[in-house]
């Protein structure tokens, strides 16, 4: 075997499983369908933004994740295992805030911490006083460790929550609506919280619906929309996927928008250049057009979609079926 082809197999390696994975994932209650068909998958050391209107699911499809909630039909796996059945080997490599944090009213910050510290499977008993310190320390409330849980602002309680997932190492951490009742300098801590996570090679899965929020932190995205999927993958993809626009510039905009239109392709001249939609063409064939017509072009990009603009498409009652083809996963054939 030569010594390049020995790198390359010594190079290869097999794709991580996923973090996270639901096959045909139901959940009916008293005849109302909360989630169907969910066909969900989170790589290994993605940042998943979990998106959709209320009443979309989310929170059932998270809850189900964790195994606090049991599917009417479909399977959950999670860190590589099966659930309900290996949720004592899964359950502890995850942290989670769902919901809104519990704690006992009446004890301060760092005692109802100490509580949730000595349940941790993987926390020793002698390592507990430190690890609350860090985790209190972490999200920014040691100045409140004393204070009873019950003076605690709704952000604060956020807080402690978040620090009772952050524990201990962990390989997962679910975090439902975590910058709810913070205040724009706490959503901040949040966002590098979640970066530091990611750095370290944890797998997130933040359901939020501050879409500037999830554009800023998350490489994937799966959005749900009347308890089911309509797109996911990774942020960057999902955002080319869904434009349709391109951008030229060109000093001779009113001869390129004329040759265009002479094409049938709809154009209109904006502050520097003019913008393209290719919802019917291609960038290629914009580009043979104008140098046909003997229009000098100087630079041609695509205007990626926003997400705001890319979730109000993909969540309206109708989704345009092009834009759902492009974006909702198609199974090999």
């Amino acid at each position: 075997m030569s010594g390049t082809t020995e790198r390359a197999v010594a190079g290869h390696t097999a794709a991580a499983p996923p973090a996270a994975r639901t096959t045909g994932l139901r959940k009916v209650y008293r005849g109302t369908v909360a989630v169907d068909n969910v066909d969900l998958e989170v790589p290994a050391g993605a940042v998943l933004g979990m998106l959709g209107p209320n009443g979309s699911g989310k929170t059932t499809t998270i809850r189900m994740l964790l195994g606090l909630v049991v599917p009417t039909a479909g399977e959950v796996e999670l860190l590589g295992h099966p659930l309900p059945g290996g949720a004592a080997e899964a359950l502890p490599e995850v942290g989670a805030l769902v919901e809104g944090p519990g704690f006992h009213p009446f004890l301060s910050g760092r005692e109802n911490l100490l509580r949730v510290a000595a349940a941790e499977p993987h926390l020793p008993t002698a390592r507990i006083p430190a690890a609350v310190g860090e985790a209190l320390e972490r999200v920014g409330l040691s100045h409140a460790a004393t204070r009873r849980y019950r003076g605690y602002s709704l952000g604060m309680k956020q807080r402690l929550g978040l620090a009772a997932a952050l524990l201990v190492p962990r390989k997962l951490v679910v975090l439902d609506e975590p910058t709810n009742g913070l205040d724009p300098a706490g959503t901040r801590e949040i966002r590098t919280i979640m970066a530091d996570l990611h750095a370290a090679g944890t797998t997130v899965i933040v359901s939020s619906h501050l879409l500037a929020e999830v554009e800023a932190t998350c490489t994937h995205v799966a959005v749900l929309n009347q308890g089911t999927v309509v797109a996911q993958g990774e942020l960057r993809d999902l955002l080319d996927a869904g434009s349709a626009t391109l951008l030229v510039a060109t000093p001779e905009v009113v001869a390129a928008v004329d040759a265009l239109r002479d094409r049938r392709i709809p154009a209109r001249e904006v502050a520097d250049g003019l913008r393209v939609d290719i919802s019917a063409t291609t960038a290629p064939e914009v580009v043979e057009v104008l140098v046909r017509a003997g229009v000098p072009v100087h630079e041609v990009r695509r205007q990626r979609t926003g997400l705001e603009d890319l979730f109000a498409r993909l969540t309206e009652d109708a989704v345009d079926a092009d834009v759902a083809e492009l974006l909702v996963p198609q199974e090999a054939s």
